[in-house]
């Protein structure tokens, strides 16, 4: 009786602390976006109206992937985790997104931040159970995600076709959130 009142109390805590992160990640969306700059001049780093940095990780398949090698696409990225239960309910919304945008020159990249898991064999099963078709990189030794100072999981970046953030959320978005969020980009 006293495991099941400590996995409900910590489910529970789960649930406050996914509801905080989702308040935050909506109300930073009603707040909107950065305005509009040009290209030329704009500087590289994470805040929203930078160029995202670029990065370079391995596929699921070992296979080199850039950031850079979507320029020209809408991307949102996301840092995420097998273990994260908000992820976990994330990813069927990224997955719609996905298959319903990916013909409209959007990607959805998702990089697995590899270094929290218990065992890298994890990732490719978790693909394989959600049945997600998006593009998954491995941050194994964690250098991307600290460059881009995640600190809440998951953590995804809405960057238009210029390479430019447009948008962050810390916390687990839903599809109609990512789909208002890339409706403002051109």
């Amino acid at each position: 009786m006293r495991n099941r009142n400590i996995i409900a109390i910590v489910a529970l805590l789960a649930l406050i602390a996914w509801g905080g992160y989702d308040y935050q990640a909506k109300k930073r969306h009603t707040e909107g976006a950065a305005s509009a700059q040009q290209a030329a001049g704009i500087q590289e780093g994470i805040a929203v109206g930078n160029r995202a940095p670029d990065f370079e990780l391995q596929s699921l398949e070992g296979k080199p992937v850039k950031l850079s090698d979507f320029k020209g696409k809408k991307v949102l990225l996301n840092f995420w985790a097998t273990w994260c239960p908000p992820c976990r309910t994330e990813m069927p919304h990224m997955e719609k997104f996905y298959k319903e945008f990916q013909n409209a020159d959007t990607v959805v990249l998702a990089v697995n931040l590899t270094m929290t898991e218990k065992s890298a064999d994890d990732v490719p099963k978790f693909v394989d159970a959600f049945g997600l078709t998006f593009p998954v990189v491995k941050d194994e030794k964690g250098e991307v995600s600290g460059n881009y100072e995640v600190i809440a999981y998951p953590t995804s970046y809405i960057i238009d076709s210029q390479g430019i953030i447009r948008d962050k959320f810390q916390g687990a978005i839903n599809y109609e959130i990512m789909r208002k969020s890339f409706s403002k980009l051109n």
